[in-house]
């Protein structure tokens, strides 16, 4: 862990606070424990180096700088480079994921530790690209106030369950496949086998081949309106219980006296 620089960091960002555009204040913070610092850099706004900074180190400390319109700006010191410190923005409170995510993060930036020449690079390289973020998000917040949500699915009358065999095959007791669903399987090329009784997609086809064409079947069959459920058939026991079964079956035995005939 970097040895952290107290007075150094609340020094230089109170003198940076006061030089930058507007009123703009600082307020330090000391870390007892390494998850002190989460909720600080959980809103960062920042996908550079100084994303990379907090997700590697222990950082001791930080300062945050609050702007005139409550701008935010994460200041910390930046590891093995003792004369420089890192600058980034953290996103605005008050807003929802949909309307951050989309927006461009405005990546932070290092700065010497002379509080006039780093107050002139925020001014010229952050804050435009933070002040033109924060619209956007604030844009997109009226625009979309609420996430989008996917709509469930409609109610279906009719269903219909495909099931995978242990032999390969695809397809549906013949009992099961609602009438308005057989054409639609014949057309996927489904086979109606009468001495299964049963609709299926033989397992000649390519495993490939059965997806697409089980794919197909689905999409034009809800869009008649026909829901479609996938199963697989119970395994078949194996053939040691089966011969277990077997032999705990009770035998016939003949009477003695048709045994002595």
């Amino acid at each position: 862990m970097p040895a952290p620089r107290p007075t150094s960091l609340a020094l230089f960002a109170a003198a940076l606070a006061e030089r930058l555009p507007g009123m703009w204040t600082s307020e330090y913070h000391r870390h007892r424990s390494y998850a002190d610092q989460f909720p600080t850099v959980e809103r960062l706004w920042d996908l550079g180096h100084v994303d990379h900074i907090v997700s590697q180190y222990v950082l001791g400390h930080d300062a945050v700088l609050t702007g005139p319109d409550g701008e935010q700006l994460y200041v910390t010191d930046r590891p093995h480079y003792r004369h420089q410190f890192v600058v980034a923005a953290l996103e605005p409170s008050g807003v929802k994921p949909h309307q951050v995510s989309p927006v461009r993060e405005p990546n932070g930036i290092a700065v010497p530790n002379h509080p006039v020449r780093a107050a002139a690079a925020v001014t010229r390289r952050l804050l435009p690209r933070y002040q033109a973020a924060v619209a956007a998000v604030r844009a997109k917040a009226l625009d979309q106030p609420e996430p989008p949500h996917r709509r469930p699915a409609s109610e279906v009358a009719q269903t219909l369950t495909l099931v995978w065999y242990p032999d390969g095959v695809v397809g549906a007791p013949y009992d099961a496949v609602p009438e308005e669903a057989h054409m639609t399987l014949f057309d996927c090329h489904f086979q109606y086998r009468p001495n299964e009784s049963a609709f299926v997609l033989p397992a000649s086809y390519s495993a490939r081949e059965q997806a697409l064409l089980v794919q197909l079947a689905a999409q034009r069959l809800m869009l008649k309106g026909i829901g479609v459920n996938f199963r697989r058939a119970a395994p078949l026991p194996p053939p040691a219980a089966a011969s277990a079964a077997a032999s705990r079956m009770p035998v016939a035995v003949a009477p003695r006296s048709a045994a002595r005939r």
